[in-house]
């Protein structure tokens, strides 16, 4: 008999119905919450606000529903189904993690590999797209509907209009609190939240594909051998630093570096595309100029890019290297982290044909949600660890633990590296290490990184900006600001390198 009635056909508008109102109780809750809290009006105001807007939210629903159901028929109920997994994928996240579904965060999604996202990967998550996914995507795809003429699908919508319409200009004083938090109610906003951001990102990338904005051309002015190498971190906050004050000993070995100059920083972004591009452009802009590794290779520079990371920003040398590539040059360095980057760099300098080297290592040792598989296990100090993120929400101390050891294997990393430095005499050299963004670890029960920079909390965006030189190399300025920008770092580096150039901005450049 259950069999008999899933089967008995039910009209186009009591399927919209269902569907709609689906949607706004399985998938929009976190939406209505955020609305509660943060409304300013009083409890009757939220009470009217709450109800127009799910009026509203329903009336979408049926009356797109409608359409697709009558104009794309079978491929409609495939479109529903697939956003309903989706839209149970979107909500899950959302509630675990507390992120906003907005255009970083489907950035950080089209820029993840698998190795990374299997990290997410758990029972809850399968059983939550089970339960609020796939079965009514089932519904989507089994029940049969009377579609009815078109006559009707233009009454239904023209009175979804009307009433979106109504119910809008009821709430037209509300403009200021839509405007303030357009960013959280869009990203919370089922489906609307990764189709509208999803259209925006195949836009910004079709953007990205056109030629690079050109700088204008420099030169080498001196023969001097002079290395730069360049440590892109990933996730790595300066709050878990021993050498920014924190109380754990995660800087043992650079903390004894009486040469190294540690500033204060900030990110300009919070997920790597963006963040990894400011480090490599010359000032904060939306448009693609030439970015330090092409322009330094272009002018004359040995470049070598090294990289166990991805969603980089294009970069145009020769010599591009994986930590895939590298492994197959270098088998006795385990190539499971991130020393694999590190391996056999005196030799690749000493041999270089010419006289200045930028070498730019693009880590990923402190990227979650699995920090307990970014360093080998005689740096796992404290303990015990999280496997992921989703078992460190239960224990908060677990995951920073997790996260600590990856930031004593990066000192250990950057330790080796000026070890080595300091032993190239003919050389004159530096390294600088700066992360892209960086990292919640449960402050306010937000995990990892992605938040829009207006929402984003300190975690996030603070981050750890590190500098040594050989002796006699070049000499710090006294009068920097406070605070630094990633942005330095291209025209620090042009001076390292004594690259003479019209894009070079001497307020930008942290030696004299």
């Amino acid at each position: 008999m259950v069999k008999k009635a899933l089967l008995r056909p039910i009209s186009l508008f009591s399927f919209s119905c269902i569907v709609s109102i689906g949607s706004l109780l399985f998938y929009n809750i976190p939406f209505f919450r955020f609305v509660i809290d943060n409304s300013n009006e009083s409890p009757i105001g939220i009470v009217w606000l709450t109800v127009s807007l799910a009026v509203i939210m329903l009336v979408l629903n049926f009356m797109m529903t409608c359409l697709v159901m009558f104009c794309m028929r079978i491929v409609g109920r495939i479109v529903l189904a697939i956003l309903s997994v989706i839209n149970a994928t979107a909500v899950y996240f959302i509630l675990t993690y507390n992120v906003f579904i907005d255009a970083t965060t489907i950035e950080n999604v089209f820029n993840t590999r698998y190795s990374e996202a299997s990290g997410f990967f758990s029972w809850s998550l399968w059983l939550f797209i089970l339960v609020f996914g796939i079965l009514p995507a089932l519904f989507c795809l089994l029940q049969p509907v009377v579609i009815g003429k078109a006559r009707k699908l233009g009454i239904y919508c023209g009175s979804s209009l009307a009433v979106i319409l109504v119910v809008g200009l009821l709430n037209i004083s509300q403009t200021l609190f839509f405007s303030q938090h357009d960013t959280e109610l869009g990203g919370l906003l089922q489906p609307w939240s990764y189709i509208a951001n999803t259209y925006r990102i195949i836009g910004f990338s079709q953007d990205e594909q056109a030629e690079e904005i050109k700088l204008p051309d420099g030169r080498i002015t001196d023969d001097e051998k002079a290395v730069v190498v360049l440590v892109i971190g990933e996730s790595a906050r300066k709050a878990n630093f021993q050498l920014y004050g924190y109380q754990r000993d995660t800087n043992p070995l650079l903390s004894k570096q009486e040469e190294l100059k540690v500033y204060q920083a900030t990110s300009c972004a919070t997920y790597t595309t963006a963040g990894s591009k400011a480090i490599l452009e010359p000032k904060d802009s939306g448009d693609l100029y030439e970015l330090l590794p092409n322009y330094a290779f272009r002018t004359g520079v040995d470049v070598s890019w090294r990289t166990s990371n991805w969603g980089e920003p294009p970069i145009h040398i020769e010599e591009y290297l994986t930590d895939t590539e590298l492994a197959s040059q270098y088998p006795d360095v385990d190539s499971d982290y991130d020393g694999i980057l590190f391996a056999g760099l005196r030799q690749r300098i000493e041999s270089s044909p010419k006289n200045k080297v930028l070498i730019i290592l693009h880590t990923s040792t402190s990227h979650g949600p699995q920090y307990a598989n970014k360093y080998p296990k005689e740096f796992e100090v404290y303990k015990p660890v999280a496997k992921n993120v989703e078992e460190g929400e239960k224990n908060v101390g677990m995951l920073v633990n997790a996260y600590d050891n990856t930031i004593r294997y990066t000192d250990f990393l950057l330790d080796s590296l000026i070890s080595t430095l300091r032993t190239m005499k003919d050389w004159k050299s530096a390294m600088i290490f700066v992360s892209d963004h960086g990292e919640s670890l449960g402050e306010n029960k937000m995990f990892m990184h992605g938040l829009p920079m207006k929402l984003a909390p300190k975690e996030q965006y603070e981050i750890p900006f590190l500098v040594w030189t050989s002796a006699d190399f070049r000499a710090y300025k006294s009068n920097l600001p406070a605070v630094l920008e990633q942005h330095y770092i291209f025209h620090s580096v042009l001076n390292l390198l004594s690259i003479q150039s019209p894009a070079y901005n001497a307020d930008f450049d942290i030696f004299n």
